[in-house]
């Protein structure tokens, strides 16, 4: 029975760790007949494979793989973080630098949205730091244009349900409001596609400016927008639970470690006002 018992790792996994794409990426591309194995096309993504098999992805032997590594991005408005668009915008992955080689975002950020997207060449650590049970709390500013109260959005503590859509627990503090504008910093742990602007539009909000100042316990910080920036492997593999118990970052961590009351509005730093037609 123990010889039957297959080896290695699955083959949609072996090609996410490739950096290829996410492993839902890597099993659409077997459906659509662009992997071999061992000189012959693979039909099932349950395949196992070892370092003696032979991958090929369009025709192109799968590269050596190279050691896992996370980056931290200060997106700006206006790239859609897609690799291609249908529409011919400006992409996330055509801005960054490319000694990165091909990476994958870790979740995305809207077409107008900016601040942290995490990046990786691991498909794997990509999924494992998106799925909803690792519970990691994404948190944003967002400009707020409308009336609106701390009871108004204290209303979103417990979830609320739009077009049959429901969302999780989001919590939401005014930080400051001048006129109809407020800022406000918003968590939520689920991260659902235009989460923050459709929840609150149903709160007769708009969204002015959205910026996501972290994701889980990394940081923004005052990385500047445009750059990007490896995190050290030590830290987030600590994290992830990968080597070392997973511990809380402290002070030495820098843009890592719990963030300090945000800066006010227009002051320096990447939260700096910008000027807008």
């Amino acid at each position: 029975m123990s010889e039957d018992k297959p080896e290695g790792e699955r083959i949609a996994k072996a090609i996410a760790r490739a950096g290829l794409g996410s492993r839902r990426d890597a099993e659409r591309m077997i459906a659509e007949g662009r992997v071999m194995l061992d000189g012959e096309i693979v039909t099932s993504p349950a395949r196992n494979v070892t370092e003696n098999n032979v991958i090929q992805v369009d025709g192109k032997p799968l590269a050596a793989r190279e050691p896992a590594r996370l980056w931290r991005y200060h997106k700006p408005s206006g790239l859609v973080t897609t690799h291609k668009d249908e529409k011919g915008r400006d992409t996330v992955f055509a801005s960054l630098p490319k000694s990165l080689g091909r990476v994958v975002s870790v979740g995305r950020l809207d077409f107008n949205s900016e601040g942290l997207l995490l990046l990786t060449n691991d498909g794997e650590i990509a999924r494992r730091l998106e799925v909803p049970s690792a519970g990691w709390v994404r948190k944003y500013r967002a400009r707020l244009f409308g009336k609106v109260t701390q009871a108004d959005l204290d209303k979103l503590a417990t979830g609320v349900t739009i077009a049959g859509v429901t969302y999780g627990p989001i919590v939401a503090d005014i930080e400051r409001s001048k006129g109809v504008y407020s800022w406000a910093t918003v968590s939520l742990k689920e991260g659902k596609n235009r989460e923050v602007k459709r929840v609150m539009e149903s709160l007769g909000l708009k969204v002015a400016r959205l910026i996501r100042i972290s994701y889980g316990p990394f940081q923004l910080g005052h990385l500047a927008e445009g750059q990007v920036e490896e995190i050290p492997a030590r830290l987030w593999r600590e994290q992830l639970g990968i080597g070392r118990k997973k511990r809380t970052p402290d002070a030495h961590d820098a843009p890592w470690k719990k963030p300090e009351k945000p800066e006010a509005p227009g002051k320096s730093g990447h939260l700096a006002k910008r000027k807008r037609s």
